[in-house]
């Protein structure tokens, strides 16, 4: 990070920030307060970090619109969370990718690779595969027959693209991405356990030399520009249709998206989600981390799902979801409450349970006489 060096005018101006100068610092990086010496940048843009700008060595620190300080140069942002990711975007420094192709990568003759290319050691691209250009390629990476892939693409070690995969520009795909396996899709000769209990909602019969067929995949996976996908998630192919990634939609690390899912622009899909096939989620969908869906389900337009709810039915646009079996947040807040008012109720009659028990009694003398 030493290796960039601004002025606070400069980076004032490409925050789109106010600021108010105590000295002529120099910046060579940017951290918390109680990390920033007189070269840092220091980022308060909450009450704490604000609080801990006291006990920090920095000469000059981002923060919220309206903080004032004294004897430090600030510059004041409107949204410190849109300059903190402009800031990172100027002190980042990105892969070694050198444009050209290792000669230990190995290119079928029939892949057209676009200008300006980067291809790593041992890459792997099958036939008849397009590549556009300034795509980077990192070592290891295996690309499938026939995928088809955007410009300004990166690809990071380890990425594997199955067969006829479309993926489009500006995508950037994580450590141990699997794009295009096969999807989890079997069938039995006779009815299993799960049609039975689905059918009659008990199990009845057990066949314990029942035989499992696969199911083949004969559909890929199709992805839009501006997509980025973290270390180790799985996309599944189509069973005879294409499974679909939005554009601008950002997927977290180990996360699995099943076969046939059609997944709506700019969604934002945390970390160890689970997607079960043939899930349709609309545009601006936010899934929290460990939220499971079952097959089938769809879920509308801007909306939420929190965090490990379990997702058995559909839901329209802009739905809170929470819970398992998961239901809309107002829902699940009013049976919060019964809870309270169950509990409550528990806590009386265990009070009054002795002059319950006494009324009985004589309720069953009485009927004796």
């Amino acid at each position: 990070m030493g290796e960039k060096r601004y002025s606070l005018e400069e980076l004032a101006a490409i925050t789109g920030g106010i600021l108010t100068k105590a000295n002529d610092a120099v910046i060579e990086r940017v951290a918390p307060p109680k990390l920033a010496d007189e070269n840092t940048l220091a980022l308060a843009m909450n009450e704490e970090e604000i609080e801990n700008i006291a006990h920090s060595k920095a000469k000059a620190v981002l923060v919220p619109l309206g903080v004032n300080l004294e004897g430090i140069s600030t510059i004041e942002v409107e949204r410190p969370k849109l300059a903190f990711m402009k800031l990172l975007n100027v002190f980042y420094i990105a892969p070694d990718t050198p444009r050209e192709i290792h000669p230990t990568a190995v290119i079928d003759k029939s892949a057209k690779i676009g200008k300006n290319v980067s291809i790593g050691a041992n890459v792997v691209i099958s036939r008849d595969v397009e590549i556009g250009d300034n795509t980077a390629i990192m070592p290891n990476v295996y690309i499938g027959k026939g995928a088809k892939i955007g410009s300004d693409c990166l690809f990071h070690p380890g990425v594997n693209v199955g067969d006829f995969v479309k993926i489009g520009s500006r995508c950037i795909f994580h450590h141990g991405v699997s794009l295009g396996a096969d999807g989890f899709s079997f069938v039995t000769e006779a009815p299993s356990n799960i049609e039975q209990a689905r059918k009659e909602g008990a199990i009845k019969e057990t066949n314990t030399e029942i035989k499992v067929f696969k199911i083949p995949s004969l559909g890929s996976v199709e992805i839009g520009d501006d997509v980025e996908i973290g270390a180790n998630t799985t996309i599944d192919r189509g069973t005879i249709e294409n499974t679909t990634i939005g554009s601008q939609t950002k997927i977290d690390n180990l996360v699995m998206i099943g076969h046939n899912c059609k997944i709506g622009k700019a969604c934002t899909i945390v970390s160890q989600v689970g997607i079960a096939g043939s899930c349709i989620i609309g545009d601006r969908v936010v899934i929290a981390g460990q939220a499971g869906l079952k097959d089938h389900v769809e879920i509308g337009d801007d909306s939420i799902i929190l965090a490990k709810a379990g997702i058995t039915k559909s839901f329209p646009k802009k739905s809170v979801i929470m819970g398992a079996p998961a239901v809309l947040r107002k829902d699940f807040i009013k049976r919060l409450k019964y809870l309270d008012e169950a509990e409550i109720m528990v806590q009386k009659y265990k009070k009054y349970q002795h002059l319950l028990e006494d009324y009985e009694k004589f309720l069953n003398e009485d009927a004796k006489i």
